[in-house]
């Protein structure tokens, strides 16, 4: 007789930072047993977000049978937290009406991020099939510039008349319905629906029922305009500190609310797209796309930095006759383009952070590059003399090592001046300064360095 299996039983999803390691292999043992009951009971104990994360990290055939087993119960918190390439094959697997079911039932800034993610005939079959209330305000969030603030509001927003009191504002608020599900400030707006103030809830139960709202109102609001980046509402939020902002139209009239968990993950998308684009790979590419859109993704980058790199080999070219007569020099070129390719990395990755933050701006430009530029000549001083003496004992050559000092000076010097001025000025003609910088860095920094360094050598030493 064959004996029965036991259920695998499994561990809590214990770390503060995601799913522990125990409770991802406990969970994919049920799987592999096939233990519907254990594996729904143990997915139903997570937050969505730990759910879209243990979605994500398993292999896609065991992902679609996760949500063929979900899919009667399928949390639409979960949907939204997933990454944009693991959410196009979900939506595949589940009809436009399971789709259109989620989405009715998200806060709408989540619901607008869903479907602004999917495909042009997905995205009009699930809006065909929600409710009409529910499709006109998805609508109108995607009417929107993407990256704004209409699109990252939440629709539903506590307003209530400047003219009421205390009393009739708590009586409101246990009484209606159709409030948001959390809210931290109760906004007051005149007979035209534009906001005039704000009331942070903790004040409005702390006061008695009598004292008018326009007593409590702070008119030191921050309106946010619908179309203003979510950038620059990231900005507002962390000078401000905020928790939540109004959101007006182009006539001034409150449309919608921002809150501050959103701005979290705004804060994050954007670190996240510096980033990739100072690596030199687009937004679509992660751990979760495809082979050939990461292939596709990656290409144009590695072309530009071959351009680069056939730059730098053809003004090696020039000094060909003077490597054959001192072979040493071809030892010591990646020093030179190395030390100054890192230099320039260093002094973009601060000015790309300081612009981003709104610190480096055109008052004190000059000061920062300067500043690049005294830094750059300091540590091209010190590593001249380690690098000079290096290459004299290595090769018992002092004029070598001279020159070799002398080249890491002046490119160290370049690659501080490059490094803060290319992200300024391409920012003031209109380009990303974390996309364009890198390629053009590395052209500058090698082709410098070699030209210097072999220049230099064949000047003094032949």
């Amino acid at each position: 007789m064959r004996e029965r299996q036991k259920p695998v039983v499994a561990e809590p999803a214990e770390s503060v930072s995601g799913l522990s390691s125990e409770f991802l292999e406990s969970f994919k043992a049920a799987m592999d047993l096939c233990q519907t009951d254990e594996v729904q009971r143990q997915a139903e104990t997570l937050h969505p977000a730990d759910l879209a994360d243990l979605l994500e990290a398993l292999p896609s055939e065991k992902r679609e049978d996760l949500v063929d087993l979900l899919r009667q119960d399928l949390n639409p918190a979960m949907i939204a937290e997933l990454d944009e390439a693991v959410l196009e094959r979900v939506v595949n697997q589940l009809s436009a009406q399971e789709m259109a079911d989620a989405v009715a039932e998200m806060e709408t800034d989540d619901a607008v991020d869903v479907v602004e993610e999917l495909g042009e005939k997905d995205r009009r079959d699930v809006l065909d099939a929600l409710p009409i209330g529910e499709r006109t305000l998805i609508e109108e969030g995607l009417s929107y510039p993407e990256d704004s603030a209409g699109r990252l509001m939440q629709r539903n927003v506590m307003a209530l008349p400047a003219h009421w009191n205390v009393g009739q504002a708590i009586d409101f608020m246990r009484e209606e319905e159709d409030l948001p599900r959390d809210f931290f400030d109760v906004f007051l707006v005149n007979p035209t629906h534009k906001p005039i103030g704000s009331i942070p809830l903790s004040r409005v139960i702390r006061t008695e029922r009598r004292v008018a709202l326009s007593d409590l109102m702070l008119e030191d609001m921050k309106i946010i305009p619908g179309t203003l980046d979510q950038e620059e509402v990231a900005f507002v939020f962390r000078q401000r500190d905020l928790v939540s902002a109004p959101v007006v139209d182009a006539g001034g009239r409150l449309i919608g609310v921002i809150t501050v968990d959103d701005i979290v993950d705004v804060i994050h998308e954007e670190h996240e797209e510096d980033i990739m684009r100072l690596g030199g790979v687009g937004e679509e590419d992660d751990l979760y796309s495809a082979v050939i859109a990461t292939t596709r993704s990656r290409f144009f980058w590695l072309l530009i930095h071959l351009l680069a790199a056939i730059v730098a080999s053809y003004v090696i070219s020039f000094f060909a006759g003077t490597i054959e007569e001192m072979v040493a020099l071809a030892v010591l070129m990646p020093i030179v383009a190395t030390m100054g390719g890192t230099a320039s990395v260093q002094a973009l990755t601060v000015a790309v952070r300081a612009i981003a933050m709104r610190e480096l701006t055109v008052s004190n430009a000059l000061r920062a590059v300067c500043k690049e530029i005294i830094v750059g000549m300091l540590n091209g001083l010190l590593f001249a003399l380690l690098i000079g003496a290096v290459a004299w004992s290595w090769f018992g050559s002092p004029a070598l090592g001279g020159v070799i000092g002398m080249a890491i000076v002046i490119n160290l010097t370049v690659a501080g001046f490059s490094g803060s001025a290319l992200p300024v000025l391409l920012q003031r003609l209109g380009f990303d300064p974390a996309v364009a910088s890198s390629a053009f860095l590395t052209s500058i920094t090698d082709v410098v360095g070699f030209y210097v360094f072999l220049g230099l050598a064949a000047f003094l030493l032949l």
